[in-house]
């Protein structure tokens, strides 16, 4: 077997497990968001009684999932992509 072949296989498999630990903590960020944006913290559901900036903070704060799983993906395939052209 080559060394770009192992190399490869190695990339794939630790890929895959920063995949599989990168989507699993996902179910522990999210009850920290609902929290954050519940009626206690900041008050997102009740769009009319906040201010324009705590509306600014409630969408940032809503986009940290979807920007969590964006690296999660983006770093699984930018280490199999690199394994490829290296």
């Amino acid at each position: 077997m080559n060394k770009k072949g192992a190399g490869l296989g190695i990339a794939i498999i630790v890929a895959i497990m920063f995949f599989i630990v990168g989507l699993t903590s996902i179910n522990m960020i999210t009850p920290e968001v609902t929290r954050t944006t519940a009626s206690a913290q900041l008050n997102c559901a009740n769009a009319s009684a906040i201010s324009d900036g705590n509306k600014l903070t409630c969408l940032a704060i809503d986009l940290v999932i979807p920007y969590f799983i964006l690296i999660v993906f983006s770093t699984a395939g930018g280490y199999i992509t690199a394994k490829f052209l290296l």
